[in-house]
């Protein structure tokens, strides 16, 4: 199985003829199966010789809200997960479970019944729309190792993400604040003019953008981060004058046709870490969701 072999949704809608959205809902429904198994993932990959059934009568299966396939690692100190798109990493407000936090820990307790059953600890997040790969710890020692880690800016992290317009290869570098001066978020003006900057109300925020290809008045781009910033690459390529497909906050830099998108599309690729037991360096990745890619098809 590679990444270029076709994802399930898109061979049921081959074989049906129905929409992406359907084609999505009939595997969630568990109404799909390949080679005799039911698979509620619309976004695995099929390999060559795999048959895929379609059955629309089959009973409607009640599906989790987080599939083990989302599950990337898992050991005893840490779990790596592939965050959905329009996800809560982590609650907004005291008493929400709907989150990736509280899904995935039930998904642990029926895969790993030995493990710690333990709240997962929170080193980092992504926003609720960004899909792609991040990192819980499962005890209170990897916790602490990780967090720091991450304060070091020793973890690697990068990013696809489709911007409005022709991106050029850039290194950003600024300080962001909660406020830019027009009640958004975003980089410091007085650093653009070589003034001081007071770090206690703006971090250093550094991110290096590479293109990949260029689309229909979109350019796919890699966004690798020495910092971990809040809405980082988002304010970042926004302020190149290229926001992100499906921007609603950071937009006013665009000049020209806005595209519509169905979230803001901005996908985890790859974490990089040092196992807070082992100490081995382990990378993992994770290809973007079929909406993200479905939008890379359409600008091609």
């Amino acid at each position: 199985m590679t990444s270029l072999d076709p994802t399930l949704a898109a061979l049921v809608r081959a074989q049906t003829g129905v929409t992406w959205s359907r084609a999505r809902a009939l595997c969630a429904e568990g109404r799909v199966s390949i080679d005799g198994q039911p698979c509620l993932d619309p976004a695995v990959r099929v390999p060559p010789g795999a048959v895929v059934t379609v059955d629309r009568a089959a009973r409607k299966i009640r599906a989790r809200a987080l599939s083990e396939n989302a599950i990337v690692h898992f050991d005893r100190d840490i779990v790596v997960v592939d965050k959905p798109a329009g996800m809560l990493s982590v609650a907004d407000v005291t008493g929400n479970r709907n989150t990736l936090a509280d899904h995935l820990r039930t998904l642990l307790r029926s895969l790993d019944s030995h493990g710690p059953d333990a709240p997962l600890g929170v080193v980092h997040r992504l926003d609720k729309d960004t899909s792609g790969v991040m990192v819980f710890a499962r005890t209170t020692p990897a916790k602490r190792i990780l967090a720091a880690q991450f304060r070091a800016h020793d973890v690697q992290r990068i990013y696809h993400a489709l911007a409005h317009g022709t991106v050029a290869e850039a290194h950003v570098e600024s300080y962001l604040a909660r406020d830019r001066g027009d009640g958004l978020r975003g980089s410091l003006p007085a650093l653009r003019g070589g003034q001081a900057v007071d770090e206690a109300a703006a971090k250093r925020a550094v991110t290096q953008i590479r293109p990949i290809a260029q689309l229909s008045g979109a350019t796919l781009v890699e966004c690798s981060l020495e910092t971990g910033r809040q809405h980082q690459i988002r304010i970042h390529l926004a302020e190149l004058g290229h926001p992100l497909l499906g921007e609603r906050v950071y937009i006013r830099d665009l000049a020209g046709e806005r595209i519509d998108a169905p979230r803001t599309m901005l996908h985890a690729h790859t974490l990089g870490l040092m196992h807070p037991r082992t100490g081995q360096s382990m990378i993992f990745r994770r290809d973007a969701p079929e909406d993200f890619r479905s939008m890379i098809e359409a600008l091609s």
